[in-house]
């Protein structure tokens, strides 16, 4: 079969918990994109720039030049950045992007930067979270002058409006709600821009914005965008990310018609041993009564065919259901699991592996979250 060498590097976890998205028709939904046709604001384009030592100072230097408009200096980056949390009740964060910026070798300036393609968190509490969790690391035992502590900029970047304002950017920063227009240097600031923002900023800011959204060469119009699109290019043409590298749909047109050729016997036998166990011994007792006498010395020496089918029958509508929710429990919950390890496999975020799993699962959703915490291996 065409292909068939890229099957075998496929891991059997990941065939394994694709079964049950493609018995239910699902992920058909998703784009596929080549590794040339992603953009900026994808996560594992970001990532690989933010991983490739030659390139990644110079570019986030750059990026956050025109994004901030203020000259950026000595910078050391860091690519999925993770600050575990204090107790194992609470909960940790992982920084897509930290660029940290130094002076006289002291840490002057810190930027979390981090892309957001769905609507599907509380960004100004959930950046409260992480702000607080990146002060942390910078405030030592028995600190007494806390003016040493470096600015933060905490930088969403989003392809839909936050605030419903039509922006490319909206700038936060904590004030005295009596005085206005008393300064109050906390040294944080929280950005957002909005990639498709049409007010405020400058064309500069719009320029990269574009880019960022669709980071093709023909977006590239001015110099800071085309010295981005040179570093874009290079990464694309590594043989390190382009073998790293396979969409979702990709892997599916891999490895889909093999897993619908077993699927079907693996997934009966697997039901019908659950189902087996589940039928309890008052349901059979209940059945047998029903029955001949024959038939039941039958079914006490082999469950035969058409012995099954009588007993299903006679097996009560709220059995059936809850012998249904417990097989399809458990095997969603493998499912997701093995969903899980490959996100993280092929360095997706925390946060988007939920997203996904809420895609995949929508009548799971509100335990994606609570499987991602249990099998992401930190």
């Amino acid at each position: 079969m065409e292909g068939r060498d890229e099957e075998n590097s496929v891991p059997e976890s990941f065939r394994a918990g694709y079964r049950h998205a493609l018995s239910e028709g699902g992920c058909m939904g998703y784009t596929k994109k080549t590794l040339q046709e992603l953009d900026l604001i994808d996560n594992f384009l970001s990532n690989a720039i933010a991983s490739n030592k030659e390139i990644n100072e110079p570019f986030y230097r750059l990026l956050l030049s025109v994004l901030l408009g203020k000259e950026i200096k000595t910078v050391r980056v860091l690519a999925q950045q993770i600050i575990p949390a204090s107790t194992p009740e609470l909960r940790g964060i992982r920084m897509d992007v930290e660029i940290t910026e130094y002076e006289e070798g002291n840490v002057t300036n810190v930027y979390d930067v981090e892309p957001h393609l769905k609507d599907t968190l509380h960004l100004p509490r959930h950046n409260r979270y992480y702000q607080a969790k990146i002060d942390g690391r910078y405030v030592r035992r028995g600190l007494k002058d806390f003016s040493g502590i470096p600015n933060l900029y905490v930088i969403t970047i989003t392809n839909y409006d936050l605030f419903g304002k039509d922006y490319m950017m909206y700038t936060v920063r904590n004030s005295c709600v009596e005085v206005p227009e008393l300064e109050y240097d906390d040294g944080l600031q929280f950005v957002y821009f909005y990639t498709k923002g049409k007010k405020g900023g400058s064309q500069a800011i719009k320029n990269m914005l574009t880019y960022i959204q669709n980071s093709d060469s023909k977006n590239a119009v001015d110099e800071a965008t085309r010295k981005m699109d040179s570093y874009v290019m290079k990464v694309k043409n590594l043989p390190e990310v382009e073998a790293g590298y396979m969409t979702l749909g990709d892997w599916i047109d891999i490895i889909s018609e093999d897993i619908r050729e077993d699927m079907r016997d693996e997934v009966t036998k697997e039901v019908r041993e659950e189902v087996t166990e589940a039928i309890t011994k008052e349901v059979r007792e209940e059945v047998t009564e029903a029955i001949t006498k024959e038939v039941r010395e039958e079914v006490t020496e082999t469950i035969t065919k058409e012995v099954r089918e009588e007993v299903t029958e006679t097996i009560t509508k709220e059995v059936r259901e809850e012998v249904t929710e417990a097989v399809t429990k458990e095997v969603t919950e493998k499912n997701m699991k093995a969903f899980i390890e490959m996100f993280q496999k092929y360095h997706d975020t925390k946060e988007n592996a939920v997203d996904k799993l809420r895609d995949i699962f929508p009548e799971y959703a509100d335990q994606a979250e609570e499987l991602t915490e249990k099998y992401w291996q930190n």
